[in-house]
């Protein structure tokens, strides 16, 4: 059974029906209700050392990598030990094992790392059948004179180094991409939201069946081809929404220990059903991580391309050398990717962006380009220094941003 993608979006609108994807409320306003230091820590002018600053999905490994640090063990070591938690979990399809594949069905991972103590820095980009890639740019990192290795020549360097080569692609990734596969999705083609000519989608003519209906029979016809290609029914509708708008996932982490060193690094899967080769801006060093001993660190998850543009890890470092604070410095690299696109609301509504940012000394901020999620949760971080917690993003937009690819707006006869 097969029908066309871009058909479907066509006719359907994609709203909350069924499968709860309805984005966040957009208004397109600037926030400024997020989190900010612990004010006790303001007051005294001082910061909690050793700390860890990381994506939501390291909070589960946080303990173990901040008891390390705690005992006096490497910054980058430590960060390691948040990362590869994700990284070894076949069920998180956004990292190593079992992430979410390119378009020809093959798992291609990037990565890394940024070692204050001795100002060295490694990075790996479309490498294949290696789960561990953290541990690979931190191999590059110490093990040749280079800073980064791609695809083919990166997987060649991590077995000779000692990494085993392993398939990557767990059967729910598979399932999930055989979906895909069916549903005939060329989303990565263009042309992109930066594209001058680029226009969002308009509502459905008029006339025929309600969009309502047409929703629920695209749906319909998803969850089948679901379960055709053996998705079991308890994870049918989230398999359908990562088909439809495809995730990109990623996790950044910071660890400062009490002596005031630090180190950083960023590992991902890439977007999801990507071009065979695509590189996001998780494995550029200035992008998706950067850090510098005398200043601090910061990392980025989200729209990849997005970052790219503008440095933002680098930019964010800099901007804590010249003076800002953490969250000023993090909101600043935000206002450049709301530049880039002259304030258009109607392009970066479709743009994810969050940066983990950690001074030198224990300051520390977690923002975001919106306050919410496209399923209307509440942007959050990851913070252990002494006491892990979860805390929630500063954001420049209040509201959620709407998934990849754009759809129609919901008329109001069918929500």
């Amino acid at each position: 059974m097969n029908f066309a993608r871009r058909d479907f979006l066509a006719t359907a609108a994609l709203g909350s029906l069924g499968l709860g994807l309805e984005a966040g409320a957009l208004e397109g306003r600037p926030q400024n209700a997020g989190h900010g230091e612990p004010a006790e820590a303001r007051a005294a002018g001082s910061y909690k050392r050793p700390i860890i600053v990381c994506a939501k999905n390291g909070f589960a490994y946080l303990d173990r990598a901040y008891d390390f640090l705690s005992q006096g063990g490497d910054t980058l070591e430590a960060a390691i030990k948040v990362v590869t938690g994700p990284e070894d979990d076949p069920n998180d399809t956004s990292v190593g094992l079992g992430g979410l594949p390119n378009e020809e069905g093959v798992v291609e991972l990037d990565s890394c790392c940024m070692h204050g103590p001795t100002r060295r820095a490694g990075a790996v980009g479309a490498v294949r059948n290696i789960k561990n890639v953290s541990m690979v740019a931190k191999a590059v990192m110490e093990h040749t004179g280079h800073v980064m290795l791609v695809g083919e020549g990166a997987e060649r360097f991590a077995v000779a180094v000692g990494f085993p080569r392993e398939n990557l692609l767990t059967d729910h990734s598979r399932q999930i991409w055989l979906l895909w596969k069916q549903y005939h999705a060329r989303d990565w083609w263009g042309p992109g939201l930066a594209d001058p000519h680029w226009q969002p989608p308009e509502p459905q003519p008029a006339g025929g069946k309600p969009q309502s209906e047409l929703w629920r029979e695209g749906i319909r016809r998803l969850q089948e081809m679901a379960a055709n290609v053996g998705i079991a029914p308890e994870i049918r509708d989230e398999a359908v929404r990562q088909v439809l708008f495809p995730p990109t996932g990623t996790i950044h982490c910071s660890a400062l220990n009490p002596k005031g060193e630090i180190s950083g690094i960023t590992t991902t899967s890439g977007l999801a059903f990507k071009l065979p080769g695509r590189v996001g801006d998780s494995p550029i060093i200035g992008a998706g991580c950067f850090t510098d001993q005398d200043v601090g660190s910061a990392g980025a998850t989200g729209s990849g391309e997005e970052n790219l543009k503008v440095a933002g890890a680098h930019t964010i470092v800099e901007n804590m050398r010249r003076g800002m604070e953490p969250k000023e410095a993090g909101m600043d690299a935000l206002k450049r990717i709301a530049r880039n696109y002259n304030h258009d609301m109607n392009k970066l509504r479709f743009v994810d962006m969050m940066y983990y940012v950690l001074r030198k000394d224990g300051a520390y901020a977690g923002v975001s380009l919106w306050s919410e999620s496209s399923k209307g949760e509440r942007r959050q971080f990851a913070v252990h220094d002494g006491n892990k917690r979860m805390e929630p993003t500063e954001s420049l937009f209040r509201g959620g941003f709407e998934d990849w690819p754009p759809r129609p707006k919901v008329p109001t006869e069918a929500k």
